[in-house]
């Protein structure tokens, strides 16, 4: 178990599903919408997530970091951070998702997630995230700015849904 400012955040497990779950459909749109507790657990199963949790162990908020190349994502923007990577001849881990429970919001709580997904990253360049702008979410792409990312790029996907690309070093 990791310690981030007294915050225990730890390696998922497969009893932190159903809280994850329903973490991530409280989150959305600022997270992609996941039609079962399976669909989310098939990017889980790819990825390194990480679950911070309260003092009893049950789940607040989680991140999932998956590794570029990872062709069984399925993920526009997977690939457009790989088209990057190697555009820049760099090294990247892509957070897939952040999502935090709501009533743990306001908590530094993402803060401490990415602060593992630094230590976790460590030894690579760059981590790499994209934060809706069609639907916006100012409020991710304040956040993202606070921990010291910068935006990167940006695409248009469909004509309602767009995201900014956002990098920082590690």
């Amino acid at each position: 178990m990791l310690h981030f400012n007294g915050m225990p955040i730890r390696h998922y497990t497969p009893t932190d599903l159903p809280a994850l779950y329903a973490i991530n459909q409280a989150s959305t749109p600022g997270v992609g919408h996941e039609g079962s507790a399976e669909g989310l657990k098939r990017w889980i199963d790819l990825a390194t997530c990480l679950v911070a949790t309260d003092a009893d162990g049950a789940p607040l908020g989680f991140i999932n970091l998956i590794e570029p190349g990872t062709l069984a994502y399925e993920s526009a923007n997977l690939r457009w951070f790989e088209a990057w990577q190697t555009e820049q001849g760099c090294d990247l881990l892509y957070v897939d998702r952040i999502a935090i429970s709501e009533a743990a919001r306001g908590q530094g709580l993402g803060q401490r997630l990415y602060e593992a997904a630094f230590d976790i990253a460590s030894g690579r360049q760059w981590l790499g995230a994209e934060v809706n702008t069609d639907p916006d979410n100012p409020g991710s792409h304040r956040f993202h700015a606070r921990m010291g990312f910068v935006r990167v790029g940006e695409k248009r996907y469909t004509p309602d849904y767009a995201v900014a690309y956002y990098a920082r070093p590690v």
